[in-house]
């Protein structure tokens, strides 16, 4: 079980990529959040309070430099290998520059066969959730060097990381 305290502390603009479901960056930032998802259920699912869009992260419908930060909470872990490499590029095309690309992810050894369950308790900035993510995948192994390398193709910077066994955050600045 990964413990994660997340304050409010992003000033701005915020496209939540993956953001149906628990709707962790809108229940936190609330009216700065545009969160998109490829499924209306996880959309529908989520808490109110900000914007939701029905979208695929590989071809976001935004204009160029739209976005003071662009997150993904345990949500590229979802995506196969070819589709992380174009949303993570999107997330960069709709940054504004000096703009910050936020990822808390999984690291993820196996997937497959048995599927890799990451078991969190959240502080949201006040609000306790406690939510279990999961996938079974082939080829799902990833880490922070994996997304560090997919970001830099991108142009980001890294700027901060934190980590733990289960888990990790990663910041980058365009």
């Amino acid at each position: 079980m990964l413990n994660l305290v997340l304050k409010k502390t992003l000033q701005g603009n915020i496209l939540d990529i993956g953001g149906g479901g628990e709707g962790i960056m809108g229940r936190i930032y609330q009216a700065q959040v545009t969160a998109i998802d490829n499924r209306q259920e996880e959309l529908d699912e989520a808490p109110g309070g900000f914007r939701k869009l029905l979208m695929d992260a590989r071809a976001l419908a935004f204009p160029d430099a739209s976005f003071d930060h662009v997150t993904a909470f345990y949500a590229l872990m979802y995506m196969s290998k070819p589709v992380q490499a174009q949303a993570v590029a999107e997330a960069a095309r709709v940054l504004r520059s000096g703009g910050e690309f936020h990822i808390w992810d999984a690291n993820i050894v196996s997937a497959s066969p048995e599927p890799f369950l990451a078991k969190l308790i959240i502080d949201a900035n006040g609000e306790s959730v406690e939510v279990t993510y999961g996938i079974v995948m082939e080829n799902a192994r990833q880490d922070a060097a994996y997304f560090t390398e997919l970001c830099n193709s991108a142009g980001l910077c890294l700027v901060e990381q934190k980590g733990a066994l289960d888990g990790f955050y990663l910041r980058f600045i365009k």
